[in-house]
């Protein structure tokens, strides 16, 4: 692995730097938050006309552009300093890989380079346990289910002309605005029970979608409720998505982990800046011995997640897995970072209206969303071997 970043890439991340700080600064990130899509669709126009992040890790087949996870996860780093909200990660990171994965040629060709413009959004709507045991990240997904029926989650069923969906599924990440939903349902009865991927166009009858409030606003989340809801099958019924849904899973880590890299560097940053202006006892607070060693402290935290995240998103484009360790890496590190930065603010930064409480949000919310930190590490080792045959002393 060169871990020097090639002159294509630092230009990815200086483009896009400097675009966020133009278009995605505090007052405009709470704007975006605050209207019903909760994102800026101007700016997710821009992202896509101007630097093709869409489809930045498409094949240049479908109209994308034809890098890696480690070029994705590099922009993802800066849309996590600015905690950009945006339809990228459901669009992306979490559905577009699925749809190249497992798609027909028709549907991969149809859907594809509409996502890789920009002009299509998706979600991917994962019914039953929590998104992070279907993408295998705290656990195997071997028995995953999309559930229901009377357990909840999700049904499909063959009907004249197709499927039919119904059932109901929490915390669609976008799934408000999304173009396309990518539900994942069970089918098959209790003999031959397995999940299937579906997918559903946004505006189809029978799918109601309402926007849920989240601890993390940006990051818009959705219920949605099918109802009779025809849905075209992705790829074919012989299909186990399963491997599909855990090999996205690693990839979805190591950009995530980039993420919260990001945002963890740029509310350290914030922090020590304003260390250095805030006076206590006729000198800056940062001068205190005790301030420096707490801010030392995040900073090393910070650079190993971010040695980690790197290192996942280069093993994920190599048939290697690294991607559950680095998110747990990088959830510590954020999490660590905005407190830090809450306490050193002083009384401002327990108010609501600073800028630190959206990165302690950003913090929490992603660990519940896609943690937690120990059983990411426990997933991590289990997947590694790392006690296999070990004995125990007593």
């Amino acid at each position: 692995m060169d871990t020097r970043l090639s002159p294509e890439q630092d230009e990815i991340r200086r483009t896009l730097r400097e675009l966020l700080r133009r278009r995605c600064g505090p007052a405009e990130l709470r704007a975006a938050v605050e209207t019903p899509a909760g994102h800026d669709p101007l700016l997710w126009s821009a992202l896509a006309d101007r630097l093709g992040l869409p489809g930045l890790a498409l094949p240049e087949a479908y109209g994308g552009v034809g890098c890696s996870v480690t070029e994705l996860a590099l922009a993802c780093e800066e849309t996590g300093r600015f905690l950009v909200p945006s339809p990228l990660l459901a669009t992306s990171v979490l559905t577009a890989p699925l749809i190249l994965a497992l798609g027909t040629e028709a549907q991969r060709a149809g859907l594809l380079p509409r996502i890789a413009a920009g002009a299509l959004t998706a979600a991917l709507a994962v019914a039953g346990p929590a998104l992070t045991t279907a993408l295998a990240l705290t656990g195997g997904n071997d028995g995953y289910s999309a559930g229901g029926g009377r357990a909840g989650g999700v049904q499909a069923r063959r009907a004249e002309g197709g499927w039919r969906l119904y059932g109901e599924v929490e915390q669609v990440l976008d799934g408000h605005t999304a173009g396309l939903l990518l539900v994942a349902a069970h089918t098959g009865g209790y003999a031959r029970s397995r999940t299937l991927l579906f997918l559903v166009p946004g505006d189809t009858a029978g799918a109601v979608r309402t926007r849920q409030t989240a601890l993390d606003a940006t990051r818009p989340q959705a219920r949605v409720q099918l109802r009779d809801t025809p849905a075209e099958l992705l790829g074919s019924e012989e299909t186990d998505v399963r491997p599909a849904l855990a090999a996205l899973g690693d990839r979805v880590a190591a950009v995530l982990a980039a993420e919260a890299v990001g945002a963890a560097d740029r509310v350290l940053e914030r922090t020590v800046e304003y260390a250095g202006q805030r006076m206590q006892f006729g000198r800056p607070i940062g001068s205190f011995q005790a301030v420096k060693h707490r801010l030392a402290d995040v900073y090393v935290g910070v650079q190993a997640a971010r040695s980690a995240a790197y290192y996942a998103a280069w093993a994920a484009g190599h048939g290697q897995r690294a991607g559950a360790l680095a998110l747990a890496q990088a959830l510590e590190a954020l999490r660590r970072a905005a407190a830090e930065g809450v306490q050193l603010h002083g009384g401002i930064g327990f108010t609501w209206e600073h800028d630190a409480h959206l990165y302690f949000k950003r913090a929490a919310g992603d660990e519940l969303l896609f943690g937690p930190v120990h059983r990411l590490r426990d997933r991590a080792a289990e997947t590694a071997e790392l006690f296999t045959g070990a004995e125990v002393a007593v």
